[in-house]
């Protein structure tokens, strides 16, 4: 994921942990914000807790490759910024989430970005 889509502040990453959970699934919690920047932005946590430093990486990577696929919006998006104003979104993946295939962690980041675009609605 290129770093202009990445949060990578603590100060960011608290502004956006503030806010009420948005999704809650098997694998993944959401939190998010309106975008100051006015463009997407992801930021991947993984607690401590989940087993070794080597599967909290693979963890991380997964969950930003997902993201990158479906939750930021794609490079012929023809949206203006007036039409999709974005969000800061932080991703805390669970324990589950290691025994997922790529597409199930893909399939919930797509269910969190429609749950942001019908919130707007």
């Amino acid at each position: 994921m290129k770093r202009r889509f990445r949060l990578r502040r603590r100060q960011d990453f608290d502004r956006v942990m503030r806010t009420r959970r948005v999704f809650a699934g098997s694998a993944i919690v959401a939190f998010a914000t309106p975008s100051s920047s006015g463009g997407w932005r992801v930021g991947v946590t993984v607690s401590r807790r989940l087993r070794g430093a080597v599967d909290r990486n693979r963890l991380r990577r997964r969950l930003r490759e997902a993201a990158r696929a479906s939750l930021l919006p794609g490079p012929a998006s023809s949206a203006t910024p007036q039409d999709d104003p974005g969000y800061d979104v932080v991703l805390i993946g669970r324990p589950a989430a290691l025994d997922l295939p790529l597409q199930a962690l893909s399939e919930e980041a797509a269910r969190v970005r429609r749950r942001l675009v019908e919130a707007r609605r």
